[in-house]
């Protein structure tokens, strides 16, 4: 008799979201989790406190730039630095608490400590053996670093580091220009800092539409942002006031340095699968040090599955709670299911970036016949009334059947504009399906319906 139907290791979105469904399908659950507090790196290091630093300096920015505009008239803002950690750090206790409670309700076992798997159906824990029909990877992944960079996560740091600076930098240098290293120079941008961000590739946002990175770059340097392309760093070394990154330009490869209070690494992340035992276990993995799985999320070790970060795809919080609710339902013998071509992807800055399907450069190397419809936030009443214009609306949809394949929004609210086009394109939608759809007045959504308009005769407001 197993002690468990199912044992998830890891209390990441992936792992705990899995655990819980699991529960709710009539297994016996347990979740592994090293950390004091449950969440994964999501919830205690990752999204969730920094979309908290977000809000809390994008008020800021709100007051510097807007409340004389609007007739509030209020004294220079005094940022309280260590409150505004102690905020962020009530924001992650009240998440985390969340999923203890959730884990207590559905009857889940938390086994406190880091697990390994000793061989196919158990799992140990600490110096305790645990028995279960299967085994749930969900461990989650790790900062990516470069060579010749030292990380000490106080001068030269992640974003770990990042979410506990002990006083507000005056200047700082991002390695990297994906979502990470935009979002955190965007709120030390706000609360003060010369923010520069060095990028190896030519453009910021690497994936993302081009035309949408191109103004996505516009508007960060208009709030202050300094961006050095085509850049290759060499190292990092610490000064005697912060640290000094140096870097070469691929164009001429001529040698340069930049000195800063603190340098955040932002390079990526990679699968943390150390002390699982896996390579003993004889988990094949791939090329790129994750678990390979099959089209059901098993590993080649019968019984053992792996989703999220461990795994191929996207590292983010929502694929991998998508992943964690599909391998239950077939560890329970139903069918689990994911759409991995319709998983948004999005960047808490302002303006918000977000997208979902295929970009312009995708669909121009597949030779896929489209139509571009785009309507710019400049024509929308809500976004004007609010000081947020900036950005656009862009929809490709097949040109022979105008069903959507992509959109790409930069503007207001774009993280919760985009569901409109992912449950769309869920349902096979056409772009006059979300043309002929009645959208309240004045929102930021009717800009999606006018660039579903711009797809066939033309945009009302444009």
């Amino acid at each position: 008799m197993a002690d468990y139907d199912v044992i998830v290791i890891g209390a990441g979105p992936g792992g705990y979201v899995c655990a819980i469904r699991c529960a709710q399908l009539g297994l016996k659950t347990a979740c592994v989790e090293g950390r004091e507090t449950l969440g994964g790196t999501c919830l205690n290091i990752g999204c969730i406190p920094s979309k908290a630093l977000l809000h809390a300096s994008h008020e800021v920015h709100e007051m510097h730039e807007n409340f004389a505009k609007m007739g509030i008239k209020a004294g220079e803002p005094e940022i309280d630095w260590p409150q505004m950690k102690a905020y962020k750090d009530d924001v992650i206790k009240s998440n985390t608490s969340g999923i203890e409670f959730l884990f207590k309700k559905n009857k889940i076992d938390w086994l406190k400590g880091w697990g390994s798997v000793p061989a196919a159906g158990q799992v140990k824990v600490g110096d305790t053996t645990y028995s279960a029909k299967t085994i749930i990877i969900a461990s989650g992944s790790v900062p990516a670093s470069l060579p010749g960079v030292e990380i000490d996560e106080k001068t030269v740091v992640t974003s770990t580091g990042a979410l506990e600076l002990e006083t507000l930098p005056k200047k700082m240098v991002v390695i990297g220009a994906g979502v990470i290293g935009l979002e955190m120079g965007s709120v030390y941008s706000r609360l003060g800092a010369e923010v520069t961000v060095v990028e190896y590739l030519d453009a910021i946002t690497p994936g993302a539409d081009a035309e949408v990175a191109r103004q996505f770059q516009k508007l960060l340097s208009k709030q202050g942002f300094n961006f050095v392309l085509g850049a290759a760093v060499q190292g990092t070394e610490l000064t005697e006031g912060g640290a000094k990154v140096t870097y070469k330009l691929k164009k001429d490869d001529s040698e340069h340095s930049i000195e800063a209070d603190v340098v955040l690494v932002a390079t990526g992340r990679k699968p943390f699968t150390d002390g699982l035992g896996l390579a003993e276990l004889g988990v094949e993995m791939t090329k790129r040090g994750q678990i390979a799985t099959d089209a059901h999320w098993q590993t080649s070790v019968p019984g053992v599955y792996a989703i999220g970060d461990a795994i191929e795809g996207p590292m983010l919080a929502h694929k991998a709670e998508d992943e964690g609710m599909a391998v239950a339902e077939v560890v329970a013998g139903k069918h689990g299911h994911v759409n991995y071509d319709v998983i948004p992807g999005v960047i808490y800055t302002w303006p918000e970036v977000a997208s979902v399907g295929k970009t312009e450069e995708a669909l121009k190397a597949e030779g896929k016949a489209y139509k571009v419809g785009k309507f710019s936030f400049m024509g929308n009443g809500r976004s004007k009334a609010v000081f947020a214009s900036d950005g656009f609306v862009k929809m490709l949809v097949d040109k022979e059947t105008d069903r959507i394949l992509g959109c790409h929004i930069i503007g207001p609210s774009a993280g919760e504009l985009i569901h409109e086009i992912c449950v769309g394109m869920e349902f096979g939608a056409a772009a006059q399906d979300i043309a002929l759809t009645c959208h309240a007045h004045p929102t930021f959504s009717e800009a999606v319906r006018e660039a579903a308009l711009a797809c066939g005769d033309g945009p009302i407001h444009s």
